[in-house]
């Protein structure tokens, strides 16, 4: 499969035209090689296809990347440009997302004449169809991430705080086999649960709370991502009413899930359910991201996303409504696009579950 996508990335080069592209992404360079080291350089030419690594990696990334020529580097910038010299190449293309423009103008100014030319688009772009072995890390991701949440529910209780249930929960993802959390877990009760990027604290859990997990574990280097929002204690007519209106936009919104539909629309879907109902100034993020082997990449699900979803596509879809000061609601799956419709890959159901 790697032999295939390296072989994607050579085809692209003509398009470019370019000699040779530099990759400096973690991810990209995971994908395309099998290295998960934290740090590197990988070049892939219409022949030749080198991993620049330093001291620390040399027998990982023999061990790991195998059909690349390693190289050790003690500068990276000056590794990069001594493969650039001793190849000939006047035409280099930059994953220009992944460095500093710092970065760019010293590796500029070491090549002299050769051009570098800044891609963006289409190189954030080439992870977006996950093949057979992704989507089994992904599935695999959100099954582990189900269980370790079904664990942590009973200790959910009035006096509580949120920091413990975060920290309860990533110990249950770990031992659910987790290699680490997706991200910083979110917990967030009462009022917190208004802010869709709180940061679990001190506060204790109260009866008539809303509490939402925002979670996800990772196989394979693949990542889930999950939210759900559980009632303590029991839900009163607002807070049922305001709940069954976000269901209601996340499972349109899923419902209209399939290959050849535009991402912006997906995202129209469920602001306008949420609008119509008369809540749409409370809905202040997009509906959803793609997820892969980092927690957000392309697609975005977005008003302002122009892309189609494809087939083998994974995305989140996480409406929400966030009423300041007094408190949120948020579901969340994660879904991989199939030809006439989705999977829905994570498993915990989302109807109003009261603790």
């Amino acid at each position: 499969m790697r032999k295939n996508r390296i072989e994607r990335v050579r085809l692209m080069l003509s398009g470019f035209d370019v000699e040779g592209i530099l990759f400096f992404e973690k991810a990209n360079i995971r994908y395309l090689t099998g290295f998960t080291g934290c740090d590197g350089a990988l070049f892939v030419g219409g022949e030749r296809l080198f991993l620049l690594v330093d001291g620390r990696y040399i027998t990982q990334a023999k061990d790991e990347a195998a059909g690349c020529d390693v190289v050790e580097f003690k500068d990276r910038t000056e590794g990069m440009a001594g493969i650039i010299s001793d190849l000939s190449l006047k035409r280099i293309g930059i994953e220009s997302p992944a460095i500093s423009l710092d970065q760019y103008l010293t590796l500029q100014e070491r090549v002299g004449d050769v051009s570098l030319t800044p891609l963006s688009e289409r190189i954030e772009r080439i992870r977006m169809i996950k093949d057979a072995e992704e989507a089994s890390s992904l599935r695999e991701a959100a099954i582990m991430a189900a269980r370790a949440l079904e664990e942590t529910l009973e200790h959910i209780r009035p006096g509580v705080t949120e920091r413990d249930i975060a920290a309860i929960l990533e110990m249950k993802m770990r031992e659910a086999g987790s290699e680490k959390p997706s991200f910083e877990t979110i917990v967030a009760s009462g009022s917190n649960a208004a802010l869709p990027h709180a940061v679990p604290g001190f506060r204790e859990i109260q009866d008539g709370d809303f509490v939402i997990i925002d979670y996800g574990t990772v196989c394979g280097g693949y990542h889930s991502d999950e939210t759900c929002t559980f009632a303590m204690g029991g839900a009163d007519e607002k807070q049922a009413a305001v709940y069954a209106i976000v269901k209601g936009a996340h499972d349109k919104a899923v419902d209209s899930v399939k290959a050849g539909v535009f991402c912006r629309d997906i995202d129209k879907i469920a602001r306008t359910y949420i609008d119509d109902a008369g809540y749409g100034g409370y809905f202040s993020h997009g509906t959803g991201h793609g997820v892969g082997l980092n927690i957000h990449e392309p697609p975005r699900v977005s008003e302002r996303e122009e892309g189609v979803l494809e087939e083998g596509m994974v995305i989140t879809v996480e409406p929400g409504i966030y009423i300041p000061d007094l408190w949120g609601v948020r579901i969340e799956d994660t879904i991989m696009v199939e030809k006439d419709g989705c999977e829905i890959l994570t498993k915990t159901p989302k109807d109003l579950k009261i603790l």
